[in-house]
């Protein structure tokens, strides 16, 4: 067996030679150890305080002390110290007992030989108790931290914004690590500073204070992204803003870290004589892990939410543009939403009067005083005039900045600490200035620039508009006129090519529109429903002459042909973007109700609407106008011709719209 070295051992033995024995037989089997021996419980309770055993061999009957008395005492000052019973005789019912109330073993003393067996037993039960205690404390501390993690984590969930999230997580960290001061600091990218976020405690003595990377601890912890451990924050050289402190803290920082990337440190401090354990740094570290990843997933959903205000305030504004004539409510719904999403205090729009070379107020928000609002600048005169020569943006910082008394003046009266201007600019011409205004400094950054800049852009747009519109009304309505001459000019040439009847296209294509009205059919789609009626036919171009004219029946080849020519309606509209909401009724017109028509063989309803409507008034119109090989039909032969082929060619609905239509004149 492998022996166990320096082992103090504690044998409680009133027979000097019955220690001597055993201690005899422990050497032989190469055990190596130090004993010292008692038989009074006063002298075992001194032993086991002083000689602190690891291992106890008791007798279990003695005058003055008994074995069960040496169990209980063990136990009850180290539970995990065994103790083997050493006696002369013990009957299975007492060893039984021995075991149940404790014991390791037990050893009848004339089989000696057995006891160093028992010992090494004894002291591998030892190691694998302490070893599983061991791993029950390991795990006792993380279930801890884990419970401190989740609290942390549900509280953080709760929180929608870092306003919101910051003091959450804050507390729960004290809570959890039982101080009473911390403090955050974040990262700004666009000032290249830490801010002070949110503090407790004796922290909040450092509101407002910067740090740069580098500068201070929190500077250092940022930079180098390592914690920093101090016994006493006031009495440190490397913490800025000692003057501030109180006397007794010490305590740590940590990085707030998402990814690779640090967004900030975090400070806990207690108060003298406690430390920051390394558990407890450890746990701290986990946090600071756990905070950044929040602070990273709170930050990019409020640069999502501020995104996608930025782009729906670009859509009202576009709508604002289009929707309307009305420069001055489009100039103010553009006000509105720069205050709104760039979180100023005013802001107004000068426009440019070219022929004058001067800039005159337009309209404005946020403004207490009317000062602004008679004033017209010179090109190159004040903050506005400035921009607009410069063709850039000009900030003004201070009163003291101010570039001459007419900006001071505006500034002064309405409490303005600064402003900026933005030049108007539309197809390289200057329309007008963009100038916001704020009562404290706002943290800016690329996307609040860029996005003040867009709404330059779209004021520029939209005063550009104003003056462009009635031209581009006014081309707009001779392109739609001449679309429609093209149109008609293209019905009249297939009606003398296929010598319809004079105004056969015209009278069909009016009927139409007026049935498609009378049934619902939305303004915006009959003007498509009279272009559709007007080439209804116009597929009849690319079928033969031969065919086309013949004078007698066509044969089942050339009626195949024929029917061909809504195939090649499609073929020649559908390329032409204003032509291909038309198709309908060019392509669909000879389809039937119950499904013989053509070319898809369409039944009931499938067939659209529109070629319903033209296929009933299509038909009485050739059937009551003279053609080259039959007379006109009268309106009552028609009419009845139409009652024949509801629910077969015609849509019975439609049918008996029209027919009523017809008799109402």
């Amino acid at each position: 067996m492998e022996p166990d070295n320096q082992l103090r051992i504690l044998i409680v033995e009133d027979v000097p030679t019955d220690a001597e024995l055993a201690e005899r037989e422990l050497r032989q089997n190469g055990f190596s150890f130090e004993t010292t021996r008692v038989d009074k419980e006063d002298e075992f309770l001194e032993a086991l305080k002083n000689f602190k055993p690891d291992l106890v061999i008791s007798d279990y009957v003695m005058p003055e002390f008994d074995g069960m008395e040496a169990l209980k005492l063990a136990q009850a000052h180290d539970p995990n110290l065994p103790l083997i019973v050493l006696t002369g005789s013990m009957n299975e019912e007492t060893a039984v007992e021995c075991m149940k109330a404790g014991a390791t073993d037990y050893v009848i003393k004339e089989h000696l030989t057995r006891l160093p067996f028992a010992v090494k037993g004894a002291l591998d039960q030892k190691k694998t108790r302490l070893a599983r205690a061991q791993a029950e404390k390991h795990l006792q501390q993380r279930l801890q931290e884990l419970e401190v993690m989740y609290s942390v984590s549900s509280a953080l969930r709760t929180a929608a914004t870092l306003d919101e999230m910051l003091p959450l997580l804050l507390d729960e960290i004290l809570e959890a690590l039982q101080a009473e001061a911390g403090a955050i600091w974040l990262y700004d990218t666009a000032s290249s500073e830490l801010y002070f976020a949110v503090a407790r405690g004796w922290f909040n003595e450092l509101d407002d204070s910067l740090l740069r990377p580098g500068e201070g601890i929190g500077g250092v912890v940022f930079s180098s992204g390592e914690p920093y451990v101090t016994s006493e924050f006031a009495g440190d050289p490397q913490f800025k803003y000692r003057e501030k402190i109180p006397a007794g803290w010490g305590g740590v920082c940590v990085p707030i870290q998402a990814a690779s990337e640090t967004v900030g440190v975090l400070f806990v401090s207690v108060q003298h004589p406690r430390k920051i354990t390394s558990q407890e740094l450890k746990m701290l570290t986990s946090l600071s892990e756990m905070a950044g990843m929040a602070v990273h997933r709170i930050s990019l959903h409020d640069q999502t939410v501020r995104r996608l205000n930025y782009l729906q305030s670009l859509r009202a504004v576009d709508q604002a543009i289009t929707a309307n004539l009305d420069l001055n409510l489009t100039l103010n719904t553009l006000l509105e939403h720069v205050i709104n999403q760039l979180k100023v205090d005013a802001a107004c729009i000068f426009l440019l009067q070219p022929h004058l070379k001067k800039l005159k107020y337009a309209a404005g928000r946020g403004f207490r005083s009317k000062i602004l609002e008679d004033t017209t600048l010179t090109i190159g005169e004040s903050c506005a005039g400035l921009a607009a020569l410069n063709r850039q943006i000009f900030q003004v910082n201070s009163i003291d900045d101010a570039p001459d008394h007419n900006c001071a003046t505006i500034l002064q009266i309405e409490g303005f600490k600064n402003c900026i201007s933005v030049p108007l600019i539309s197809k390289g011409d200057i329309k007008g200035v963009l100038m916001i205004f704020q009562h404290n400094e706002v943290r800016k950054d690329p996307e609040w620039t860029n996005f003040l800049e867009t709404m330059g852009t779209q004021a520029a747009i939209a005063i550009d508009n104003a003056t462009l519109f009635d031209d581009l009304q006014q081309a707009n309505l001779e392109l739609s006129l001449a679309y429609d001459a093209t149109i008609e000019g293209w019905a009249r040439a297939l009606e003398l090519r296929d010598y319809e009847t004079e105004g056969h296209t015209r009278r069909v294509a009016e009927l139409t529109v007026e049935m498609a009205q009378s049934m619902g059919m939305p303004e915006k789609q009959l003007v498509h429903v009279r272009r559709g009626a007007l080439l209804h036919d116009i597929g009849k171009m690319g079928i033969p002459d031969a065919i086309l004219f013949k004078p007698g029946s066509l044969t089942e080849e050339e009626w195949e042909v024929m029917k061909k020519h809504p195939l090649m309606a499609y073929e020649m509209i559908a390329s032409i973007d204003y032509l291909r909401p038309a198709l309908n009724i060019p392509y669909y017109h000879h389809e039937r109700w119950d499904g013989s028509g053509y070319p898809e063989g369409l039944k009931g309803e499938n067939i659209p609407l529109e070629a319903r409507i033209f296929s009933v008034i299509d038909v009485f119109d050739a059937l009551t106008s003279d053609r080259p090989y039959r007379s006109a039909w009268s309106d009552e032969q028609a009419f009845d011709y139409i009652r024949r082929e509801k629910g077969r060619h015609f849509d019975p609905g439609v049918a008996d719209l029209f027919l009523e239509k017809m008799k109402q004149g």
